[in-house]
């Protein structure tokens, strides 16, 4: 090899590093956490040859595209929420008096509390899609789905069933799906073609089919919703596969946790979806926005959506509220636990003022990563006595979070850095005594099959391991 080629090789080198260096100042001005922008800085001037690509993936922490096509199709979309906020207000199914609490979190989610709603929790995988099934069944006009993970596997083709059937009937069929979670899908070589033969209109969620952000895979659209004619919607924790209805043999059974709901907040469910659906497909489909009260008696709802798109980071904002409103209790439910700095603050505080905070995560792992970087936050939190239990039986994947005797709420958000502000997600909160006794009696049950977690378990480990979990821990920000 010649003189010109070492040359060109070096000046290529000098430039990669140039390029390195100025990407680590991007980096400092434009992460959004002081964590995250150290490790990429450091990452891009030590090792550019390795992080410049993934940070040109990786990095990015504001959907934009979302945020242009939500402006775009804001005046329709706008038009649509004007009206159902004015047959609400014209019914009363607003709360009057809100407390301090409840206005905060309307003003995160930009939707209001509705009375009269009705939920009813749907505990493991059988009982949801046997009564999801059982919806999708007596649909009349159309059905709404939305998932995170949708596997061409046993319970997949049982959905694809219905809905194909439905489809025939004349029932309109929307499905929406992650490009990356559902790999499945995608690669399928009939999944989507049986679905658009039948008439079903299925999009991918697409997050980087842009020609403005081809690189843009990080973000994910981790919802689960399924609406039915307006009248109805589930929202919860479980996916489209074999493993969340304990078929999956590694995993064994499936801890998890749906919610039922019918009442005016199904619309903001509802909501979600659509503004989802415009991104995806570019158009507005014809839905049902009559609000229908269960009773007067019926339990208040916010419905809360959260993403990237959003102008403040909505999700962690809304564990911190949750958090700082307990007084007596705090009991969270989640499979992945990396918290920020200000949750972990915030966490230990509640137990300071006398608050039984409690933390469930689950024995066994499916994210390498997450799982080990959770065992690096045991010593803070035994510190100020918040206490970590690990399920036992199987997987525990449902996010719940108690707060005292009056709120509730189960969604799709984990207490970690994908949920806080590169995933989208929607919670149901419920404000109702008798909602957050049945949401206790679940919890409680749960911990019966939970082990506590104590500092000393990453100490008995090996030196590997705790050299394994220091690095996870390192690279929380960037999972």
């Amino acid at each position: 090899m010649g003189t010109a080629f070492w040359s060109v090789l070096g000046v290529g080198a000098a430039g990669v590093e140039i390029l390195g260096i100025f990407t680590a100042a991007h980096a400092v001005m434009g992460v959004r956490t002081a964590q995250g922008a150290i490790a990429w800085a450091l990452s891009l001037i030590m090792f550019p040859y390795i992080a410049l690509p993934l940070y040109w993936l990786l990095s990015q922490n504001k959907f934009q595209g979302y945020v242009d096509a939500r402006r775009a199709g804001n005046l329709e979309i706008h038009a649509i929420v004007q009206e159902a906020n004015r047959r609400n207000r014209e019914l009363g199914l607003f709360l009057r008096d809100t407390t301090l609490t409840q206005r905060v979190f309307e003003v995160l989610a930009k939707l209001a509390f509705t009375h009269s709603n009705r939920v009813e929790l749907l505990i493991d995988g059988e009982e949801a899609f046997g009564e999801i099934f059982r919806r999708i069944e007596a649909a009349k006009e159309y059905v709404l789905i939305q998932f995170f993970i949708v596997r061409d596997d046993q319970l997949g083709r049982e959905l694809k069933t219905r809905l194909i059937r439905k489809a025939r009937e004349g029932v309109r069929v929307l499905f929406l799906y992650d490009e990356v979670g559902s790999r499945s899908v995608r690669r399928s070589r009939t999944f989507q073609r049986d679905l658009l033969e039948a008439g079903v209109a299925i999009r991918p969620f697409g997050s980087n089919r842009r020609w403005r952000n081809p690189f843009q895979i990080n973000f994910r659209n981790h919802r689960k919703i399924v609406v039915v004619d307006g009248r109805v919607a589930y929202v919860g924790g479980l996916n489209v596969g074999d493993e969340y209805i304990g078929r999956d043999p590694y995993f064994g059974s499936w801890r998890d946790t749906h919610v039922r709901l019918e009442g005016p907040a199904v619309h903001a469910v509802q909501l979600a979806f659509l503004e989802d659906w415009y991104w995806a497909a570019q158009e507005t489909p014809v839905l049902d926005w009559t609000p229908r009260p269960v009773s007067s008696e019926g339990q208040n709802v916010l419905v809360l959506p959260t993403g990237p798109a959003d102008d403040l980071e909505t999700c962690g904002l809304f564990f911190v509220q949750m958090i700082n409103a307990a007084q007596q209790r705090l009991w969270i439910a989640s499979p992945y636990f990396v918290p920020d700095p200000q949750v972990i603050c915030a966490l230990q505080l509640a137990s300071l003022r006398g608050v039984d905070v409690r933390i469930m995560l689950p024995e066994r792992a499916d994210h390498l990563l997450v799982y080990l970087s959770s065992f690096s936050y045991l010593e803070e939190a035994e510190q100020a006595d918040v206490k970590i239990y690990r399920y036992q039986p199987g997987f525990m994947h449902h996010k719940v979070i108690l707060v005292d005797d009056q709120l509730a709420a189960v969604g799709t958000a984990n207490l970690d850095n994908r949920s806080f502000r590169l995933n989208f997600e929607i919670t149901v909160l419920v404000d109702d005594r008798t909602f957050a006794a049945q949401v206790e009696e679940m919890l409680r049950r749960d911990f019966e099959h939970c082990e506590r977690a104590h500092a000393e378990d990453l100490l008995q480990r090996s030196f590997w391991f705790r050299v394994a979990v220091r690095v996870a821990r390192l690279m929380s920000p960037l999972q």
